[in-house]
């Protein structure tokens, strides 16, 4: 492989010293562009997009060609390890994603198999194999999964949902139920981001899409405690080079010190965190990964500098910030926006002292 070009991402999440914020976003490669629209109707379904090495290598690329981003995001879907699983996912327009055979019983879990990533979820590893060949050392690569606590909520429920009242109610009704669903997640996410990480994946992220929907106790007890145990399973270090890693739940604003605490490198923050109160109540701890509201991008290109501008602002000098959004970009936004943003961070973001 060759030298990483450049690699302010990773030192900013390793809080070493950086000439500039570094900035990259959730849902980059995704359904705002034009031409990823134009491949998905290629392709006939997201799914065929997922599993297809080279399109999701194509897609991965796409908002690079654009946009001055410091990182790459493998395209792929955090719901992958249920759908090796057995489970049947697939998604409907409008709706997201669904499973044709949702977890109810113990029976259904113990049913469940840890898929092996280079068999079950092989195509995932080419994608990560593809994908850093053709970077060319341009930027680096992160490999994501689902935490166990989201990928559970979506396995129970049978799908998205506005209460999640079926998995609270495993979870309330027969909470051994629910640890040994999680505990199983958890080895089977360790091993997918061990996986990705062989393949080439040089950071990693671990999305906690639904932790915010739990009490503060049930947080640290069927979310974090999960997302500690796998994280303890990680390989850190590649060729004498650290592998950072983010913890993101939405809606965990309330829980930042414990989170700090989970061992990971650095904590991704949605846009209703204030980010100098975050970096206050963390300390030296974690880097922080954020935090504009991605409902910004709707606005002029002036009210985005702005906002760039503030975000830069409420994080203040020193390095172990990077710029991304507070949640994944919405789809119908013009990516000339995105362009105003990155250009933006370029312009404004803070100077480090090397």
């Amino acid at each position: 492989m060759p030298p990483l070009q450049n690699d302010i991402f990773l030192k900013a999440l390793l809080k070493q010293p950086i000439s500039r914020t570094p900035v990259w976003m959730m849902r980059q490669a995704g359904r705002y562009l034009p031409e990823y629209r134009q491949l998905r109707e290629q392709a006939g379904s997201f799914m065929n997009l997922c599993k297809n090495p080279d399109l999701a290598c194509e897609v991965t690329l796409q908002p690079l060609r654009r946009f001055a981003f410091d990182a790459a995001i493998l395209f792929s879907d955090i719901l992958t390890i249920p759908d090796a699983m057995g489970l049947g996912l697939y998604f409907t327009e409008g709706e997201g994603p669904k499973f044709q055979r949702p977890v109810k019983t113990s029976a259904d879990i113990d049913r469940l198999p840890v898929p092996d990533p280079e068999v079950e979820l092989r195509y995932v590893m080419d994608a990560v194999r593809l994908i850093r060949k053709n970077l060319q050392g341009s930027v680096p690569l992160i490999g994501f999964s689902g935490s166990p606590w989201t990928l559970a909520a979506y396995m129970v429920e049978g799908g998205g949902s506005k209460s999640f009242q079926t998995v609270k109610g495993l979870m309330y009704g027969q909470p051994k139920l629910m640890h040994s669903l999680l505990d199983k997640l958890a080895r089977a996410v360790a091993a997918y981001l061990n996986a990705q990480i062989a393949a080439g994946a040089q950071a990693v992220m671990l999305f906690d899409t639904w932790g915010g929907l739990l009490t503060t106790e049930d947080y640290q007890k069927f979310s974090l405690y999960y997302a500690r145990q796998l994280r303890s399973l990680l390989v850190s270090e590649v060729d004498g080079r650290r592998i950072p890693s983010i913890w993101f739940t939405k809606g965990g604003g309330l829980w930042l010190e414990s989170m700090a605490d989970a061992g990971f490198d650095a904590l991704g923050l949605d846009w209703q965190t204030d980010l100098a109160m975050a970096r206050a109540r963390v300390g030296h701890k974690v880097a922080l990964q954020g935090n504009m509201d991605p409902a910004v991008l709707y606005a002029p290109p002036e009210v985005i500098t702005e906002k760039v501008e503030e975000v830069l602002r409420k994080y203040g000098q020193g390095s172990g910030h990077v710029f991304n959004l507070g949640h994944g970009i919405l789809p119908d936004i013009n990516p000339e926006h995105v362009k105003a943003m990155v250009d933006a961070i370029h312009r404004c973001a803070l100077s480090y002292p090397q």
